[in-house]
């Protein structure tokens, strides 16, 4: 029983309503971290004692065995105190957030390298051209015929990667601030295929 104090009438334990909720909650948690990857998993402020848990949990592939894993991984995290619980949810919250950002620099440069090789072009070029007066003109026209001669020769798409990586660094020495975060993490996330 919970009891309740005389004097104010409160409440002296949490009801059996609230308790569920969160022990819902943490099963939810639980759930999303056994979907992280290893390096996801090693960026989050994550208990030492929960990580051999959470890799159990991954390995196991039978449905009622990872249901029951998942259980009792969601008991081992409500004996964590909620300060730890809290950082990790935040962790993956800003996490979630930088992906976005990513995303849609990514998403904007694309379209941007996709509008060069479009029909019309030449517009996109003189207006990047234009927000970006200091970019080398030669490279970038060179870049987009180059690509032009990738895809009509079947040939793998060198010019038209490295075209990206041109139009991201002229993105990252743009001075607009909300671009600054999203193309930061770009750069540590080196040369990939976008092509």
């Amino acid at each position: 029983m919970r009891g309740r104090d005389d004097e104010t009438g409160e409440f002296f334990s949490p009801s059996r309503s609230a308790n569920r909720r969160a022990a819902l909650d943490v099963l939810e948690l639980g759930e999303q971290l056994v979907a992280l990857s290893p390096a996801q998993l090693a960026r989050l402020p994550i208990p030492d004692e929960l990580l051999p848990h959470i890799r159990e949990t991954q390995r196991i592939a039978s449905y009622g065995a990872r249901k029951r894993q998942l259980a009792f991984l969601a008991k081992q995290m409500r004996r964590q105190d909620d300060a730890a619980l809290d950082a990790i949810r935040d962790a993956m919250s800003k996490d979630g957030d930088a992906a976005r950002r990513e995303t849609a620099a990514m998403h904007r440069i694309e379209a941007l390298r996709d509008a060069l090789l479009g029909e019309d072009g030449d517009a996109a070029m003189t207006e990047l051209l234009d927000e970006h007066p200091d970019a080398d003109r030669q490279k970038l026209r060179q870049l987009v015929r180059n690509a032009h001669e990738e895809r009509k020769r079947n040939k793998p798409p060198r010019a038209y990667r490295e075209l990206f990586r041109e139009l991201r660094g002229l993105q990252a020495q743009d001075g607009d601030a909300s671009n600054d975060d999203a193309d930061d993490a770009f750069d540590d996330e080196g040369d990939e295929d976008h092509g």
